[in-house]
């Protein structure tokens, strides 16, 4: 069973769902749902495998702390999905909260998609914000360093991204500070976790 509780206004419940806005969506968002409203306001392929790669990340993270896969790994796709319109710290995620509060996501979604932009100011609260928070600019910097290697992911270490974390000058647009406090604030082994990053992207 889904986890997610709709707070839905203005809606109208049907058979299979409600029409919000004259659009019908289901009461529970699916992966085709999310994906649906990623392809339509991402077009950079770069951007759209960022996402599926959180995707991947928060599906992994569930199985470890017990979350509802289904439910996080749709959280990890749609996070940065406003961001091609809204790249502008103080827009996104709150740009895209209101896209999502438009076609009756529930709350849940959109709290994470607006905690993991720590300029939104919104706590993390929940394992599933804080493991967002771990995963996100983690996940990027993994994927950089796959590709800088003849064989990606294949013989991969924790140890191999901790160097490169400490290159000035590698991936320089990852921000080193969100991935040490989102770990930090995960609570969780830092090896342990970069590994589990590692894994996910590699089964995708």
């Amino acid at each position: 069973m889904s986890c997610f509780v709709p707070i839905l206004q203005n809606s109208r419940e049907l058979e299979n769902g409600i029409v919000v806005g004259g659009r019908m969506v289901s009461m529970t968002p699916t992966r085709a749902d999310a994906w649906q409203l990623l392809a339509e306001h991402v077009a950079s392929e770069s951007l759209r495998k960022h996402c599926q790669c959180v995707e991947a990340a928060m599906r992994a993270m569930a199985k470890v702390y017990g979350g509802d896969e289904e439910a996080w790994g749709i959280i990890g796709l749609l996070h940065d999905f406003d961001y091609e319109r809204y790249p502008d710290i103080h827009e996104h995620a709150v740009k895209g909260a209101e896209i999502l509060r438009e076609r009756g996501y529930p709350e849940e979604i959109i709290h994470a998609v607006l905690s993991h932009n720590e300029a939104t100011g919104v706590p993390r609260e929940s394992m599933m914000e804080k493991s967002l928070a771990a995963v996100d600019e983690l996940s990027g910097f993994v994927l950089a360093c796959a590709y800088v290697r003849p064989t990606r992911f294949e013989g991969m270490t924790a140890q191999s991204v901790e160097k490169n974390l400490r290159k000035r000058g590698f991936a320089e647009k990852v921000n080193r500070g969100e991935i040490d406090r989102g770990i930090a604030a995960l609570g969780a082994d830092r090896t342990a976790h970069i590994e589990l990053v590692i894994g996910a992207l590699r089964g995708i």
